[in-house]
This record gives C-alpha cells, structure tokens and sequence, in this order.
C-alpha cells in the first residue's frame, strides 16, 4: 500500500504539477488527499492533480517520490488506472 508522487512536469496555471495515484485503493488515495489538504477538484478519474511546490509534504506525510513511468506501471498494475479513451469530462 503506497501514495505515490511523481515529478512535476505538467504546465498548467502559471506553476508545474505532479500526479498523486494509489497502488491500492481510491478510498487510500482520496484519504490521504483530504488529510494533506488537497481539494477534490484535483482529482481526475485515477489520480490527483498536485502543484510542484507542495510535494515535499506530501513526501514528509508518507508518499513515495517515484519516477512518471513507474507511476504509470504501479498505477496499471494496481488496476486502478482509466484509460484515455474511458475519460469522460
């Protein structure tokens, strides 16, 4: 069971963001979200939308830095991950 966060390599709103999965449950990832402050509006479909500036505590609270590709890879092993063509915006 592990929150993991990646590096932030996504521009968006004048800042650089980060995703923030589960390699378990969405229920882990949406606790652990709400317990470090991040708005549900984050969220989107399989992951959190983090900003750069606020991953070292999200690290400090538990999260595993890891690598974008090794995200990827933990979050499709844990079964949790939405395809693109299964988004619905």
């Amino acid at each position: 069971m592990a929150i993991l966060v990646d590096d932030p390599l996504w521009p968006a709103h004048d800042r650089f963001w980060a995703h923030m999965v589960s390699d378990t449950s969405l229920d882990e990832l949406h606790d652990f979200a709400r317990r470090a402050g991040i708005p549900a509006r984050g969220f989107d479909h399989d992951h959190y939308d983090v900003p750069a500036e606020r991953i070292d505590a999200l690290v400090a609270m538990g999260a595993t830095r890891v690598g974008p590709k090794e995200l990827v890879r933990r979050l499709i092993a844990s079964g949790l991950r939405v395809k693109e063509r299964d988004r619905r915006d």
